[in-house]
């Protein structure tokens, strides 16, 4: 947990917002997307998704594939602890709307569906076609019982990520965004990676979750960076983007995605301290 700490000071002390950019690509994205404070109608729909899951004190066993939960000691985990403790944020669910919204991409995957709180902001930003992956069939099954809820219709597959990449023939579908929120170990996002490459396009964004969430991580942003397909990274702590735009010379940006740099530091910082203890 000190690695994180660190890696969040470290950040802090980088981090730069719209004004210390000099790419017009990123410029718009950081005050027309990060920075939108537009009250969308959508965010109510969000925020009635999370609280029907935090009201479900229902218990469920997880199958846990990934590196694993640094707040759960058991597999049996009630619902609504998951969706406080191990879902998106709040915040980051409306961030990830305005992006699917701003990019407005035709086809979307998602790598870990676990409750569904990303996948609804995807679907929400999204009208067009949305896939999701779940390894866990306990935690699938709740999902999909809130996309029937909420009229969201979305290709929903209880599968093993990396077989199902391997198997299915990826190179005929173009994604124009993934969101990588599985596995999150340096082999697992390495091989997510190098398996998804022939989907890209120059339209392409992809969205890695907690690349500063280990030491492995940061190795594996770190390759990622270099590939000399990448162009364009933004790393915003939690996220890494990634963009194959080959009209662009290659750039790395670390990029607040608030104005309120001033709070947002501090209730980051008091995040990760209770996360110690």
């Amino acid at each position: 947990m000190q690695h994180i700490i660190k890696s969040y000071l470290k950040f802090l002390w980088k981090s730069t917002n719209a004004h210390g950019v000099h790419s017009p690509f990123v410029f718009d994205l950081v005050r027309k997307c990060f920075y939108d404070k537009t009250d969308y109608k959508e965010y109510e729909v969000l925020k009635a998704y999370r609280n029907s899951l935090l009201q479900d004190k229902n218990t469920i066993e997880v199958t846990d594939f990934g590196a694993g939960s640094r707040i759960f000691k058991s597999n049996t985990r009630a619902i609504n602890q998951i969706a406080q403790n191990a879902g998106i944020s709040r915040k980051d669910a409306k961030l990830l709307f305005r992006i699917v919204n701003y990019f407005k991409p035709e086809n979307v995957l998602e790598i870990g569906t676990s409750l569904g709180l990303a996948t609804s902001a995807l679907t929400l930003g999204n009208s067009s076609s949305i896939t999701t992956l779940e390894g866990c069939p306990e935690t699938a099954k709740v999902a999909q019982s809130q996309f029937q809820k909420f009229n969201f219709t979305i290709n929903s597959k209880v599968t093993e990520f990396e077989s199902h990449l391997k198997n299915y023939q990826l190179s005929t579908i173009n994604y124009q965004l993934i969101y990588f929120d599985g596995n999150h170990s340096k082999e697992a996002t390495l091989n997510y990676f190098e398996l998804l490459l022939p989907t890209i396009s120059n339209e392409t964004v992809w969205i890695f979750d907690d690349i500063h969430w280990s030491e492995g991580m940061e190795e594996a942003w770190e390759i990622i960076k270099k590939h000399p397909k990448v162009t364009v990274t933004i790393d915003t702590f939690q996220w890494g983007f990634v963009f194959f735009r080959k009209e662009q010379e290659k750039e790395h940006f670390i990029i607040r995605t608030s104005k309120s740099f001033f709070w947002d530091n501090i209730l980051g910082i008091k995040n990760l301290w209770g996360l110690l203890h």
